[in-house]
């Protein structure tokens, strides 16, 4: 059982969906001694988000019912896969919280048996070796409004089927020469009954059995055998195999099993803005397009965490989605919001000036020597006569105990452009020329007396005063609206911050035949900013919230103390609300 299995459980028994009650009417006939799922990815590529639904939902229903969930990887095509995708499909499902029943399954370790079934249809008349060419297969299948023409052939006898078949075993026939069909119906109006191809030729190694076999099976003859080969009850799949499912049970039919799987089909996940084509994901890392399969664009699981998304928060976005068999689009903002709600009090506080402006106080030296008798008794801070700085302890959250850490406030600060308008727009709360009082996070209140120009008109510097009086309190009668953050210009650190639109400005990209034209070219802004150094000291992989600017994530791979980089994981709030 998964890490946080034991907390769920009541949660769980609340879960009503089909799925769920086929299972306990299956559990209330007793139909079998133990409920088996399996999560079956084939290792062609990285798992994406909507990975994320059919990985919660078969070990999620494993573990509410008591049951157990294989992991098996239906590895049938040998030019497709590699053992960094099995690699990184087994870390992605751990980081998700879920264990796998003993080893992972591969459905090459069941070839020979798969091999052995094979010939058992062709004794039984049920399959046949077709020498006709990939074209001429797919054309005499017909269409959906004409039948197909069958094989010359179709109707060759036991004998000659096993001599071919076995030839093709041995390596006699090049790719494409031959293949073994099931004989089924070449009038059927499910196209994939109309004799589908279950054995091709490839004269490829294969990851797992290198150079055994010059024949691979099919997905769809592979996957309902090596169900039927675990014992799995409830097969669950998404919507677009309901049409192979008469296939699925033919083939377990005519192998013949006491107790055969049975597949139940639930609508996949489609999320705005979004892309789950492993195919054309493929694409984007080929090209170049993104950084690799875990960029923090990417709608892998590989990059939404390094992005710096949650397990939590990715197993109550699916929550959140469900489980029906009606196909739609889900709003991309649950997602954050599911984040969102997983980081809120799980992750420190810090200070980041995204766009640095420099801020000059001119009476620091005057007004910090005074700060011991000035201080309100909530400030812990000790000052260091030689670096000029003021030392502020302050707790790592607000309203949970993460332990404290100290920010240099010093002479010259950095606030953010935005916090400062020469004309500010209507309802503008910060500084200006006519609002010059602001406080900062945690230490004075600072007035602007001065904004300095650049050649542009740019505003490149700001000259202020802070009252030494209002160190972490507001003297009666002293009001001030309005806090901005800032970071120490001489203590604090130049980091790296990577700001993230979606990958995707097309709502359907899906629908665009052009990847590229669907990119958005916004998806990743790099910002040269400072940070306090607590944050630029963190180890790679720890989650903050920038106060006032969002929640954000040590790189795992480029953050160095030396050389700190921030990936923005979501903002920090959102008009967003789940139904």
């Amino acid at each position: 059982m998964s890490e946080h299995s034991s907390n769920n459980v009541q949660k769980d028994e609340q879960k009503n969906d089909f799925i769920r009650n086929i299972i306990r009417d299956d559990i209330k006939a007793q139909k079998y001694p133990q409920i088996v799922t399996r999560f079956p990815p084939e290792p062609n590529g990285y798992l994406h988000l909507g990975h994320v639904k059919s990985i919660c939902l078969n070990f999620g229903i494993a573990e509410e019912f008591g049951g157990v969930c294989n992991l098996r990887f239906d590895d049938t095509n040998p030019t497709a896969e590699k053992q960094d995708y099995i690699d990184n499909i087994e870390n992605d499902v751990k980081w998700l919280g879920f264990e796998w029943a003993g080893e992972a399954h591969h459905a090459s370790g069941y070839f020979d048996q798969l091999y052995a079934w094979a010939v058992q249809l062709i004794e039984q008349g049920d399959a046949y070796v077709d020498l006709q060419s990939p074209e001429q297969i797919r054309v005499n299948r017909g269409s959906f409004n004409e039948a197909g023409t069958p094989s010359t052939q179709r109707d060759a006898s036991v004998e000659e089927n096993l001599k071919l078949f076995n030839d093709m075993k041995e390596g006699k026939f090049a790719e494409g020469k031959a293949v073994l069909r099931a004989k089924i119906d070449m009038a059927s109006p499910n196209m994939n009954m109309r004799d589908p191809v279950i054995y091709r030729v490839m004269h490829q190694a294969h990851h797992q059995t290198g150079d055994k076999w010059c024949i691979y099976p099919m997905y769809d003859f592979a996957h309902p055998l090596s169900d039927a080969l675990e014992g799995i009850t409830h097969s669950l799949c998404t919507l677009e195999f309901e049409d192979h499912r008469p296939f699925y049970d033919w083939a377990v039919e005519k192998i013949g099993f006491d107790v055969p799987p049975h597949q139940y089909e639930f609508s996949r996940l489609n999320v705005d803005h979004t892309l789950t084509s492993k195919r054309k994901l493929k694409q984007l890392v080929d090209e170049g397009i993104v950084s690799g399969w875990d960029d923090p664009r990417m709608p892998t699981i590989a990059g939404m965490r390094r992005r710096g998304y949650t397990p939590e928060g990715l197993r109550d976005f699916s929550e959140r989605v469900g489980v029906t068999k009606v196909d739609s689009v889900v709003d991309f903002r649950l997602l954050e919001f599911s984040i969102r709600q997983s980081l809120e009090t799980t992750t420190a506080r810090g200070m980041a000036v995204l766009k640095p402006l420099k801020v000059t106080i001119t009476n620091f030296s005057d007004a910090v020597s005074s700060w011991e008798s000035q201080k309100a008794d909530s400030v812990n801070a000790r000052w260091d006569d030689d670096a000029q700085t003021l030392w502020l302890t302050q707790p790592n959250h607000p309203n949970v105990d993460m332990g404290e850490r100290e920010i240099p406030f010093t002479e010259t600060l950095y606030i953010d452009q935005g916090d400062y308008e020469i004309e500010p727009p209507a309802g503008y709360k910060r500084l200006s020329p006519e609002k010059p009082e602001i406080r900062l996070r945690n230490t004075y209140v600072l007035a602007v007396t001065e904004h300095v120009l650049d050649n542009a008109g740019n505003v490149v510097e700001l000259k202020a005063t802070i009252d030494p009086a209002t160190l972490g309190n507001n003297p009666e009668g002293r009001k001030v609206k309005g806090v901005i953050h800032w970071v120490s210009a001489s203590q604090g650190v130049p980091a790296t911050v990577r700001m993230y639109e979606q990958l995707f400005s097309a709502e359907d990209p899906s629908s665009v035949a052009d990847v590229h034209q669907a990119l958005n070219p916004n998806s990743l802004i790099e910002l040269d900013a400072v940070v306090e150094p607590s944050l630029a000291n963190s180890d790679a992989g720890t989650r903050f919230q920038f106060e006032r600017e969002g929640y954000f994530i040590a790189d795992s791979e480029d953050h160095m103390s030396d050389k700190p980089v921030f990936n923005q994981i979501v903002s920090l709030r959102d008009s967003y609300k789940p139904a």
